[in-house]
């Protein structure tokens, strides 16, 4: 099984979420970037989603768009991020990577070449915003033949025919968007989420995990106790932004705090509702 496929397993068994991290890579430097990265598991991440950072990020809200900023000042490149999570796979080799962007830099780093090199850096999947599933063979093919998962994209308005486009070659976990528009404005109903969420199972075996809008605890427990998995990144990465000019240490330790909180949320959610 892949890390990603044995993770969602582990977890289906144990009766618990995924807790799913976002930071961008390279944000607020490398090595600042690193350190928090190789930290997120013992805090409780079960999957890392990493950004490649872009100087476009439009999918993204304000706080994502930031970091990325503040990545590529800080020198951060495709090759910067990929040697990044060769670093991270010399001290963790079980917990499943994820890297997501856009595809303009995939694309001028070349498409099969990226797959390749993501491979070989133990990348176990890719999420891209504005690759849609009409047009993401070019990456999609030479990622699997790689065993490198491309996720898709399930949102409020996927209806049950665009459902099914969507899950034809979907790999990894689907990420259902709780909202339209960007990350980290808003969130979404609890019951419209519940309901998508039950649609979707109905259709595939793939976990579904619920983004965009999920802050705090609170909101991760109440998505954890209906989806496969949570995942929260303006959240993070403004915790970098409120920290930025304090000591390295200081600043991993208040992301590393948060990350705590909203895993340990995650991860009781369940247990706490059956015995509520």
């Amino acid at each position: 099984m892949s890390r990603l496929a044995d993770t969602f397993a582990r977890l289906k068994k144990e009766g618990r979420a995924a807790f799913v991290p976002f930071i961008t890579a390279g944000d607020p430097d490398m090595e600042t970037s690193f350190a928090i990265l190789s930290k997120l598991p013992e805090a409780g991440a079960d999957v890392i989603e990493l950004g490649m950072p872009f100087s476009d990020p439009m999918a993204d809200g304000p706080a994502v768009q930031a970091s990325s900023m503040r990545a590529l000042k800080a020198g951060a490149s495709m090759v910067k991020v990929l040697e990044m999570v060769k670093k991270f796979r010399k001290v963790n080799s079980t917990t499943p990577v994820v890297l997501m962007g856009y595809y303009n830099p995939i694309h001028a780093y070349g498409t099969a070449r990226f797959a390749h090199d993501v491979a070989g850096a133990g990348v176990d999947g890719l999420i891209v915003v504005d690759l849609p599933v009409e047009e993401d063979e070019v990456l999609r093919v030479p990622a699997r033949a790689q065993g490198v998962d491309v996720i898709r994209f399930v949102t409020p308005t996927t209806d049950d025919a665009r459902l099914k486009r969507v899950l034809d070659g979907a790999g990894g976990y689907l990420y259902y968007v709780s909202v339209a528009g960007v990350t980290g404005t808003k969130s979404g109903p609890e019951d419209a989420v519940r309901a998508a969420i039950a649609r979707v199972r109905a259709a595939t075996d793939l976990p579904c995990t619920v983004g965009f809008g999920i802050r705090t605890p609170h909101q991760a427990a109440a998505i954890a106790a209906m989806a496969d998995g949570v995942v929260v990144g303006s959240a993070i990465v403004s915790k970098i932004a409120d920290n930025l000019g304090k000591p390295r240490a200081a600043i991993i330790a208040e992301v590393l705090e948060l990350t705590r909180a909203l895993a340990g949320s995650t991860h009781a959610a369940r247990h706490a509702r059956v015995n509520a």
